[in-house]
């Protein structure tokens, strides 16, 4: 019998890839069906799991592919529980003297647009789940200042309010807005190496040294709660909220 059944997006690496493997270590009955844009990872994470795993292998804001997700769990396992929305991208980091408007346009696209279309995809599925659960990958980033991150920021930001939308329009699905933390994932190997010269001296220096002093999360730990909440569900209480990984009010969900 097929347990629930969660849609994860930019699964390929850093936390997607953890959030995949953390739904299965708490549940053998769950299924997940993933997409990401390279398709190499995507087999690994098939020839491990097997028929508990399902793929689509493409570009996130693209509609047609973001129907293919949708459809290939109906068809794959005849209905979706979870949507957990992790994909994401940086870029263009820059100030306001040095705005690339049609950079910040394909960052929305990335990190705001393609969720709101696979919501608008997703949801008429997902309200006939007993227990349906929408989250969203968010950032510190969307209420704290980190120089020259205005349009990353700002899309975390627009997430969370989108968050709240949901959780009071669409009474059977409770939605959450959670950040992740500080994690050791590619989005940092970047920061260090190619934009930080972008960023002030201070905030650049502020993650190479969270990098050599280990203090870095695993992915695995902000990805365990991003798991026991697409499996679990989002507690009625901080329904369509934007809250931290390790606030006390997700303690259950953190081990």
């Amino acid at each position: 019998m097929v347990g629930k059944v969660v849609i994860v997006t930019g699964v390929s690496r850093g936390i997607g890839r953890s959030i995949v493997d953390r739904i299965f270590s708490h549940d053998k009955d769950a299924v997940v069906v993933g997409i990401a844009r390279s398709e190499p990872p995507l087999l690994e994470i098939k020839k491990q799991y097997g028929d508990k795993f399902e793929f689509v292998v493409g570009d996130i804001t693209d509609d047609n592919k973001l129907n293919q997700l949708v459809q290939t769990a109906l068809d794959k396992y005849g209905k979706i529980d979870s949507l957990v929305a992790n994909a994401g991208v940086l870029e263009p980091v820059q100030d306001v003297f040095n705005i690339d408007v049609a950079g910040w346009k394909n960052l929305f696209d990335i990190n705001f647009f393609s969720i709101v279309s696979l919501v608008n995809i997703a949801i008429p599925y997902l309200i006939k789940s007993p227990d349906a659960n929408i989250i969203f990958v968010s950032s510190d980033a969307s209420d704290t200042y980190f120089s020259n991150w205005g349009a990353y920021g700002s899309s975390k930001a627009a997430l969370n309010h989108f968050a709240m939308t949901v959780a009071n329009e669409a009474k059977h699905v409770k939605c959450l807005s959670v950040a992740p933390g500080i994690v050791d994932t590619s989005m940092q190997v970047n920061i260090r190496e190619n934009v930080g010269p972008n960023m002030s001296e201070e905030h650049h220096e502020m993650f190479k040294n969270l990098h050599a002093d280990n203090k870095l999360l695993d992915s695995n730990i902000p990805a365990n709660v991003y798991a026991q909440l697409a499996l679990k569900g989002i507690p009625k209480d901080i329904n369509g909220t934007y809250i931290s990984f390790d606030d006390d009010k997700l303690k259950e969900y953190q081990y």
